[in-house]
């Protein structure tokens, strides 16, 4: 069994209020946890589903998120009609600084003549994608993978519990999503009239930035001084997972810099680190190419401008420039790329950019090299001293 968030229910003019009291040291500070929209989307569901099916008025169910935590949520506003029932889940961020956060998540479940069948949609409040290259195709609701799969796994669950043969057709509702959307990059992304249901661990891990860097730093101090020269890092998971299960390289020199590229270069050269190697998505280290050390889309968001400016001095036509500017993500930019036959140019071009950006900022007390990919493209572009390092990280 996962840990179980703690849920503490009391009263607030006249309503049920429910925190999680589960905490994680960030830096220097006890930060709270909260759950996704996709965790919220997924407890909605099964409630709905249970009123549904079984006709239970539930106050509360538990839902294990793909992070192995079970989150017990409060249900909301159960309502019920000829072949359908809804609920709703109330969105905590915790101590992130989340803009759904106290959002109500609605899940409306029917029946359907399918046997067997499950639907999952986006009703009020929640995006459709109208571009290419983000988690789901044009025409869907901003529902994306792993929440689909959660919401999924909790209407089975149900439709077994009750033995009940036929389909079910769930839609997911945001009242007042459309307006929270627009502080997003909902809109540039080509997601329209909503926010997006997200979550690929099901929990909300707080982030100050203070705490962030001040975490950052505390990795290094720990690889220093347990005598690690040479180190590897990467912004996030994905680099993670792509150095053990792509590249084939060792862990245990591997540390985080989450954004903060910039501080964490500032502290490897303090500590006197004799290499790094840096690992990261495209999408990531596109932006330090283009200079910008903290890569939050907060406070850099270059991407499209760098990959088109690049992909200019390649020889790319006016259409390509048009085509790679207007992309909504990255890989969609590399797939037209890959379409035009200049992608290998331009990653290479990329990766020279990168290489000096990185350079200049380590100085010549700290070798840095870089290796960039992408999810669906794999290895991407190396800086010319890469493979050396990269060899090092394997022995």
């Amino acid at each position: 069994m996962g840990r179980v968030f703690t849920c503490l229910r009391g009263k607030k003019e006249g309503e049920a209020i429910v925190r999680l009291e589960e905490y994680i040291g960030v830096g220097r500070d006890r930060l709270r946890c909260g759950y996704t929209t996709g965790t919220c989307a997924a407890a909605a569901a099964a409630g709905a589903a249970a009123l549904l099916l079984k006709g239970e008025r539930l106050p509360a169910v538990r839902v294990r998120t793909p992070a192995g935590i079970d989150v017990e949520a409060e249900l909301f506003h159960h309502a019920a009609g000829p072949g359908w029932a809804s609920c709703a889940v109330e969105k905590d961020g915790g101590d992130d600084p989340d803009i759904t956060h106290g959002s109500l998540i609605y899940v409306r479940v029917a029946c359907t003549a399918v046997p067997g069948g499950v639907e999952i949609d986006g009703g009020e409040g929640v995006g459709r994608v109208t571009k290419p290259g983000l988690d789901q195709p044009v025409g869907a609701a901003a529902i994306n993978s792993t929440p689909r799969r959660m919401i999924e796994e909790q209407l089975r669950a149900a439709m077994a519990r009750a033995q009940y043969g036929g389909g079910v057709r769930a839609v997911v509702s945001v009242p007042g999503g459309e307006a929270l959307a627009a502080r997003t990059f909902n809109p540039r992304l080509g997601i329209v009239g909503g926010i997006s249901i997200l979550g690929t661990s099901g929990i909300v891990r707080p982030m100050s930035e203070a705490a962030l860097v001040d975490s950052v730093k505390l990795e290094l101090n720990a690889l220093r001084a347990a005598g690690v020269r040479d180190i590897l890092v990467t912004p996030g998971n994905y680099g993670e997972d792509f150095c053990r299960d792509v590249l084939g390289l060792r862990l245990d020199r591997w540390s985080l810099c989450s954004n903060y590229l910039g501080e964490a270069i500032d502290h490897a050269v303090g500590l006197g680190f004799r290499s790094m190697l840096l690992v990261g998505h495209l999408g990531k280290l596109c932006k330090a190419a283009a200079g910008n050390m903290n890569t939050h889309s907060k406070v850099s968001d270059a991407r499209r401008e760098t990959l088109t400016a690049h992909a200019a001095l390649c020889g790319g036509g006016h259409s390509l420039l048009r085509q790679v500017y207007d992309s909504p993500t990255t890989d969609a930019a590399v797939e037209r790329l890959s379409e035009a036959g200049v992608l290998p140019a331009v990653m290479a071009s990329i990766g020279v950019a990168l290489d000096g950006r990185l350079k200049h900022r380590a100085g010549p007390e700290l070798r840095i090299e870089a290796v960039f990919f992408s999810n669906r493209y794999g290895i991407l572009g190396k800086t010319p001293g890469a493979e050396e390092l990269l060899a090092l990280h394997r022995d």
